[in-house]
């Protein structure tokens, strides 16, 4: 069982997957950085200085904070601020993936389209195309 493991495991498209588990991973912390850091601020001041994080529909009778992580001590919140900036992360990394997915069969297509080299002649057709070469001279 234990080789039959070490076989499963040394597999290339176990080690495929897991590389790419970790630089999803590692991607989707960079476009989280590009939401919170440079998207949602310009949309919050495009829309008069709204931080969208901070919204929130108070659900419990003593909600009475207006920030989102107090608010959350208080009580039950509908936090649909924070969801938007997920919502708008999902977005962003969905479209970036499509276009590398978009990217990638482009390039597929072009070698598929790209003419094969003709085969060569069978050696006894070449043998009597230099036969009928050399008889001309």
């Amino acid at each position: 069982m234990l080789n039959e493991f070490k076989a499963f495991i040394a597999k290339g498209n176990v080690m495929d997957l897991a590389v790419g588990v970790i630089i999803g991973g590692a991607f989707g912390l960079i476009v989280s950085s590009l939401v919170d850091d440079i998207i949602m601020p310009i949309v919050g001041a495009i829309f008069g200085g709204l931080d969208f994080s901070n919204f929130f529909i108070p659900l419990a009778a003593g909600v009475s904070a207006t920030t989102l992580d107090a608010a959350r001590e208080q009580g039950a919140v509908l936090a649909y601020g924070n969801f938007l900036t997920v919502l708008i992360n999902f977005l962003i990394l969905a479209w970036i993936i499509f276009l590398m997915v978009r990217a990638v069969n482009s390039m597929r297509k072009k070698e598929e389209e790209a003419p094969a080299a003709p085969a060569a002649p069978p050696a006894d057709v070449a043998l009597l195309t230099e036969i009928r070469d050399l008889l001309k001279k």
